[in-house]
């Protein structure tokens, strides 16, 4: 390991050991406010050029820039971590260095990249090198539970009439065929997120006992429910454009099977179809989703419930949009006299144009750090920060410039994540390109 490596991976170590697990409630923020704090002295020259505001849940950093009628960018990373269950093969906060790789949670979602994020705004501003327009940066401590600390700050640049041209948070990263057949290393850039809901569905009775059971009892209606809802087709099926271009650049690398993907605008019915059966994760990009995570009946083994429910997680695309996909379901709901309340309708988030500034960017960046490596547009299913503010910016990247492996994609929100600690040079290098461009 060079002198430089083991400098990076000695303070994202640092910041890996500083246990910073979210919850929901969130009413504890002395370790998150102990983390900011520690920053401070970790990146100590963009702390001393930057302005600094204060967030219940997050904080932001202004770096002056010297163009002042330029809009802004802001770059974003969160440093809340989900919570490390099961067994490790090194402790979860141990930031061990094994086998060329950085261990502990966080290192891939999202520390890292709010390590490498920083890294190189210090470097640069050790240099001396100032931007040219203001860049901001933001970090939340609710990213992985509600996204309360982005709403606010997002609002809060809102009342100070702040909007940004490009906004560049966390998301796809650099993989080895990220879809089946597709060879070759390929950087897989977020052009935008489903939107994420939460729905009850109650089923109501008279109750009663269990040894004098009615028929479609709440149970049964609500399974009869579910079993419909994964089984049939309830969401619309459909390729926006950015899912299009992903095919048609992934195309060249599958082999024959690849010519059909190459124009998937002309072929669409039949790769949706293909798709759908292949696999779940292709699936989950053409539609809406919801998957059945939580439930309650009676509180008795001999006892009918009066009311039982199921919890839905909903991901709603963005062709049938989140009152299309809530009516669909509540249809199919009403078919089994069922109840729908919406928890938590989440925050829809528009698709940035792949052919515009900020996705440009990105991609010269991948380019110029990453040679062997092809850029691609994707959409995510998953949530991030970046969601709330579409609000003051039309163009929101999600993007980490890591390169991982099948076991490290798995080991996000599962058990041993690790990074290598042969992309932490280039993670450094890639922030500076975009900042040095911007």
């Amino acid at each position: 390991m060079n002198r430089q490596t083991q400098q990076y991976a000695d303070t994202l170590a640092q910041m890996i050991r500083q246990e910073t697990i979210s919850d929901y409630e969130c009413e504890d923020s002395t370790k998150f406010e102990a983390f900011r704090s520690s920053l401070r002295e970790l990146f100590p020259t963009l702390f001393d050029v930057g302005e600094y505001f204060a967030f219940a849940d997050g904080f932001v950093l202004r770096w002056a820039g010297r163009d002042k009628t330029k809009e802004p960018v802001l770059f974003m990373n969160h440093h809340d971590v989900v919570e490390p269950n099961g067994e490790w093969a090194h402790e979860p906060f141990s930031a061990d260095i094994a086998d060329g790789r950085l261990w502990g949670r966080g290192t891939l979602d999202d520390k890292g990249g709010l390590w490498a994020m920083l890294q190189a705004a210090d470097e640069l501003a050790k240099d001396g090198f100032t931007p040219d327009r203001d860049i901001w940066f933001s970090s939340t401590s609710t990213e992985e539970t509600t996204g309360r600390g982005a709403d606010e700050i997002s609002r809060w640049f809102e009342t100070q009439k702040i909007r940004f041209e490009m906004c560049f948070d966390e998301g796809g990263m650099i993989l080895y065929e990220p879809i089946g057949g597709a060879k070759g290393k390929f950087a897989m850039i977020g052009v935008g997120e489903k939107g994420c809901a939460d729905l009850k569905f109650l089923a109501r009775s008279k109750g009663g006992h269990a040894s004098i059971p009615g028929k479609n009892t709440p149970l049964v209606r609500l399974g009869k429910f579910m079993a419909k809802a994964e089984k049939h087709q309830v969401f619309p099926v459909d390729m926006n454009p950015a899912v299009c271009e992903m095919f048609r650049r992934l195309s060249p690398y599958m082999g024959l099977e690849g010519k059909m993907f190459s124009d998937p605008e002309r072929n669409k019915a039949i790769l949706s179809r293909i798709m759908i059966k292949v696999s779940d994760k292709a699936a989950a990009l053409l539609r809406t989703t919801i998957a059945f995570t939580m439930a309650k009946g009676s509180g008795a083994p001999n006892v009918i419930p009066s009311e039982a429910w199921v919890i839905g997680n909903m991901r709603y695309s963005h062709h049938q949009g989140q009152q299309g996909s809530f009516e669909a379901i509540r249809k199919l709901a009403e078919k089994y006299d069922l109840e729908m309340e919406i928890q938590d309708a989440g925050y829809p988030s528009r698709l940035t144009d792949y052919n515009g500034t900020a996705f440009r960017l990105v991609e010269q960046a991948v380019q110029a750090i990453f040679p062997d490596v092809v850029p691609v547009p994707y959409i995510m299913t998953g949530c991030s920060d970046s969601r709330f503010f579409d609000r003051v910016c039309d163009q929101c990247i999600r993007f980490l410039p890591f390169e991982i492996n099948d076991q490290q994609l798995d080991s996000i929100h599962g058990i041993n994540e690790n990074v290598d600690l042969c992309t932490l040079i280039p993670a450094v290098l890639f922030y500076k390109y975009l900042m040095k461009a911007v």
